[in-house]
């Protein structure tokens, strides 16, 4: 890859320092930003891996093999310096937190060959068929994970850790409905549960939130602490996957009860959802009252679209399509993507992001374009 590193490394020192604070007052809309803000979800470990070992040149530590404390502090220092290099004013971290840590009860997942240019080797997909649960019984047996099993010590030494004015995010897993289709109960088997055992859906729904929840307690009152970042894919392309009324009914009161937490912390929540959420946004906004919502492809609504019908109630994050990111020649992406930051920026309540999330497959170079579209952006 033919990249000027020269270019990459002043994103950072062109621009102000990271001010986590500005950031959540942008994305608040309570003030116009001095800078254009970068969001993302997530940053694939392939593509940090490239930059850590590319543009800081520093030893990659895997963080699967890192079970020492010290290997687990470089995998740390090593994604607070990409990101921080980047641009970014926080850093989002996910903790290890799994409803299917137990082999005889996982979850299945399809398996096949992973042909991005930083590969990973395999990609698997959730097996949208038959889950770990489908009678009460299960749901008894059901090794169920301990929050007394949930170590802090990643975000407290985030925490601690972070550049001057730079904040973090926290994630605990997947999301509530994520959990009930891709490891409890499956899809598929959610369809004809919800019809022939409802009460088992909801207990099992509600111990996933009450967990979930407990796990958010561990982090509150660490410094720098931005917020939550809650995914929770709920819909495809022309709709919400299951009725909008039962997740109006028995998901969305766990994000509302996140959200509460975070907001009583004087934290952002922020929910990154994929698909067509139309059905439920006026609930997301009014009664659950996210400040933010992530995730958006062109095919649904593009993000100037969103951003016009919802920007004045609620922040907007990222937008740039991740087909178009993967596909388009560098003018034409520098375009599009200029063309986004005009619509968007005005008003505030809005940063600069990929769709979805920075996959390893999508071109580094476009990427890098990318960001540097939003360095060079200017009223």
């Amino acid at each position: 890859m033919n990249l000027n590193y020269t270019k990459i490394l002043k994103m950072r020192g062109e621009k102000s320092q990271p001010d986590w604070k500005e950031f959540k007052e942008v994305i608040l809309r309570q003030k116009e930003p001095s800078r254009v803000p970068l969001f993302e979800l997530h940053i694939d470990k392939e593509v940090v891996r490239y930059f850590v070992e590319n543009l800081l040149v520093r030893e990659w530590v895997e963080p699967t093999l890192a079970k020492e404390r010290r290997d687990q502090e470089a995998v740390l220092q090593n994604n607070i310096l990409v990101w921080h290099q980047l641009g970014y004013d926080y850093l989002r971290l996910t903790a290890d937190f799994r409803f299917s840590a137990s082999l005889s009860f996982a979850s299945r997942s399809r398996a096949a060959q992973d042909t991005a240019n930083l590969s990973r080797g395999t990609r698997k997909w959730a097996e949208e068929g038959k889950g770990a649960i489908t009678t009460r019984e299960d749901f008894e047996k059901f090794p169920w994970p301990s929050l007394e099993e949930v170590d802090p010590w990643p975000f407290e030494f985030l925490s601690k850790n972070l550049p001057s004015g730079m904040g973090f995010f926290a994630t605990f897993s997947q999301g509530i409905f994520e959990i009930l289709t891709n490891e409890l109960l499956g899809l598929e088997s959610l369809g004809y549960l919800i019809y022939d055992n409802l009460e088992l859906v909801e207990a099992v729904t509600d111990k996933v939130g009450e967990l979930i929840y407990g796990c958010y307690r561990k982090v509150l009152g660490l410094d720098n602490l931005l917020g939550f970042v809650q995914g929770d894919d709920m819909g495809f392309k022309t709709a919400t996957l299951v009725s909008p009324q039962f997740l109006r009914n028995y998901v969305l009161p766990w994000h509302k009860k996140l959200a509460h937490l975070a907001h009583s912390h004087n934290l952002l929540y922020i929910l990154h959802s994929c698909g067509n959420l139309g059905p439920i946004m006026e609930d997301l906004i009014s009664e659950v009252k996210i400040d933010a919502k992530h995730s958006f492809e062109d095919a649904i609504m593009p993000v100037a679209e969103f951003k016009k019908k919802y920007g004045e109630r609620i922040g907007v994050l990222g937008g740039v399509d991740v087909n178009e990111l993967c596909r388009l020649k560098e003018e034409p992406l520098r375009q599009y993507v200029r063309k986004i930051l005009d619509e968007c920026m005005p008003g505030g309540g809005y940063a600069l992001g990929t769709g979805n999330s920075v996959a390893n497959y999508i071109p580094i170079e476009n990427y890098l374009t990318m960001l540097d579209e939003g360095r060079r952006w200017k009223r």
